[in-house]
C-alpha cells in the first residue's frame, strides 16, 4: 500500500551507504529519496592500478569471516492536505520508525574466489491518518501497521577473471501487501581496474489486496479492516528491471558513472482506495493503465578535493509511457574536520510534469477510461536538504574498537504543493 511519499526504506539505503532490493512505494518519475553516491567516504583518491594480475600458484580457502554490522534506525515524520485517499485534498499526516540491521560475511574458497553474502532484516512502523479515511466506520486497515522487508544476497569475485556475479532474494510484507523480489547482476573489471561495466537484472512479484473505499464497494466486500474478515480481492503486480552501468575513474581526482535503467510494470498499477472525483460531482476510484515503460538515465561524479573533501555530483533525467518527464540533481560535499569527525551537507531538486491522467479535486471528465488525484505523480518540484555528521575513531567509538563508526543524518524535505517531511537517522557501523 503507497503511504510514505519519502520513503523511509530507502532513505535508510542511502544513509546506510548500501543499495537495497526495495517495494516501490512511490510512483513518481524519480523518487524522492537521495541517491548513493560512488566511491570511498573516507576522502581518499580512487588509486589507479597499473596491473591486476593475480598472484600465481594455489590459494588458501579461508571460512567465514565477520566483514561489519550495520544498525540503522530513523524517525520520519510528514504533514500535508493533498491526500489521494480524499480525491487529491485532505491530511497527509504521516510517522514512521524504520529500524534495520545489516550483516556481511566473507569468504576465500581455494580458486582465491572471494565471496560475500548479506543479510538484511528491516521493520517499519507507521501511523498514517489519511488511512484512517478509507472507512469511516471500520478502523482502516492502514492506519497504523508494520513493514516488515528483510533480504539476503550473496556475490562472488574472481580475480583471474576479474569478474563478479550476485544473485539476492527479497520479501516484503504488510497487511494488505506481499512482495518477493528476486536480481541478478554481472559484472567485470578492467585488467587496469579503473573501469567496470555491469549489468543487472531484477523482478518483483507483488500482490495486493485491492481495498476500497466504503462508499464504493459492492455488496459482500470486505473492509480490509483487521476486524473484518469478509472476502477482499487480491491482485498481482510485477515490475522487471534491467541496470546496464559503465563506472570509469578519469584520474586521481575523477571517478564518473553511468547507467541505463529501463523498467517495465504490469497488473495493478493504481491504487483502488483513492478516490476520484468528477466534474458533475461523482466519485470513482482511481484507474491507470495496466502497463507502464519507464526510461531513466543517470550520471554520478566523484571530485576528490585533497584529502580533506569530496564533491558528490548526480544527474537524473526520466521519461515514462504515462507522459511523466522528471530530472533530478543532487549534490553532498562530505568534509573531513579532523582525523575522525567529518561533515556531509547535501541539496537534491526533483522536479516532474504529471502524468496525462492527472487531475485535482473535482476536475476529472466521467468519460476518460483512466483518471488519478495522486500528486505523487502530478506536476510538482521538490527539495531535500540535509547534513549528517559522522565520527569514525582510530580505537573505535568510546574506545570501543569494533565500533568502528557513529552517523547521525537529518534531512528536510518540501514539496511545491505545501507537503513537508523531516527524517533524523542514526548509523552504528561495527566491524
Amino acid at each position: 500500500m503507497k503511504k510514505v511519499v519519502l520513503t523511509v526504506a530507502t532513505l535508510l539505503a542511502f544513509t546506510a551507504g548500501r543499495a537495497q532490493v526495495k517495494r516501490d512505494t512511490t510512483r513518481s518519475g524519480s523518487p524522492v529519496y537521495y541517491e548513493r553516491s560512488l566511491g570511498p567516504t573516507n576522502g581518499t583518491a580512487p588509486r589507479q592500478t597499473a596491473s591486476a594480475t593475480p598472484p600465481k600458484g594455489p590459494y588458501e580457502s579461508r571460512g567465514l569471516k565477520l566483514e561489519e554490522i550495520n544498525f540503522v534506525s530513523s524517525y520520519y515524520q510528514q504533514d500535508g492536505n493533498n491526500s489521494a485517499i480524499t480525491g487529491g485534498i485532505g491530511t497527509e499526516k504521516l510517522t514512521d520508525i524504520a529500524n534495520s540491521f545489516d550483516l556481511t560475511l566473507s569468504a576465500v574458497d581455494r580458486k582465491g574466489r572471494q565471496h560475500y553474502l548479506n543479510i538484511d532484516a528491516n521493520i517499519d512502523y507507521y501511523t498514517s491518518a489519511s488511512s484512517d479515511n478509507i472507512d469511516p466506520v471500520f478502523s482502516g486497515a492502514s492506519r497504523s501497521d508494520v513493514h516488515i522487508y528483510p533480504s539476503v544476497s550473496w556475490r562472488v569475485f574472481n580475480p583471474v577473471t576479474r569478474v563478479t556475479k550476485g544473485f539476492s532474494y527479497a520479501y516484503s510484507t504488510e497487511y494488505d501487501y506481499r512482495s518477493h523480489g528476486f536480481t541478478a547482476q554481472f559484472a567485470k573489471l578492467s585488467a587496469d581496474r579503473n573501469r567496470e561495466v555491469s549489468v543487472r537484472g531484477s523482478a518483483f512479484l507483488d500482490t495486493y489486496d485491492a481495498i476500497l473505499p466504503a462508499e464504493l464497494r459492492p455488496a459482500y466486500y470486505g473492509s480490509g479492516s483487521h476486524s473484518d474478515r469478509t472476502r477482499v480481492d487480491s491482485k498481482p503486480r510485477q515490475t522487471f528491471n534491467l541496470a546496464l552501468s559503465v563506472s570509469q575513474v578519469i584520474n586521481k581526482r575523477l571517478q564518473v558513472l553511468g547507467t541505463l535503467e529501463p523498467s517495465f510494470q504490469q497488473g495493478l498499477l493504481s491504487t483502488p482506495f483513492h478516490r476520484v472525483y468528477f466534474t458533475d460531482g461523482t466519485e470513482t476510484t482511481e484507474r491507470l493503465p495496466g502497463t507502464r515503460l519507464k526510461f531513466p538515465v543517470s550520471l554520478r561524479a566523484n571530485y576528490f578535493q585533497g584529502d580533506h573533501a569530496i564533491l558528490r555530483t548526480f544527474y537524473r533525467f526520466y521519461v515514462d509511457d504515462w507522459g511523466m518527464v522528471a530530472h533530478t540533481a543532487n549534490v553532498e560535499v562530505p568534509i573531513k574536520l579532523t582525523a575522525f569527525l567529518s561533515i556531509s551537507p547535501f541539496y537534491r531538486f526533483h522536479t516532474q510534469t504529471a502524468v496525462d491522467y492527472f487531475r485535482p479535486y473535482g476536475q476529472h471528465n466521467p468519460t476518460l477510461p483512466y483518471h488519478t488525484s495522486d500528486y505523487d505523480i502530478g506536476n510538482i518540484s521538490t527539495q531535500f536538504v540535509g547534513t549528517g555528521i559522522r565520527m569514525a575513531p582510530p580505537g573505535g567509538v568510546l574506545g570501543v574498537r569494533p565500533w568502528q563508526s557513529l552517523e547521525l543524518r537529518y534531512g528536510h524535505y518540501l514539496r511545491s504543493t505545501g507537503l513537508t517531511a523531516n527524517i533524523i537517522t542514526l548509523l552504528v557501523k561495527v566491524k
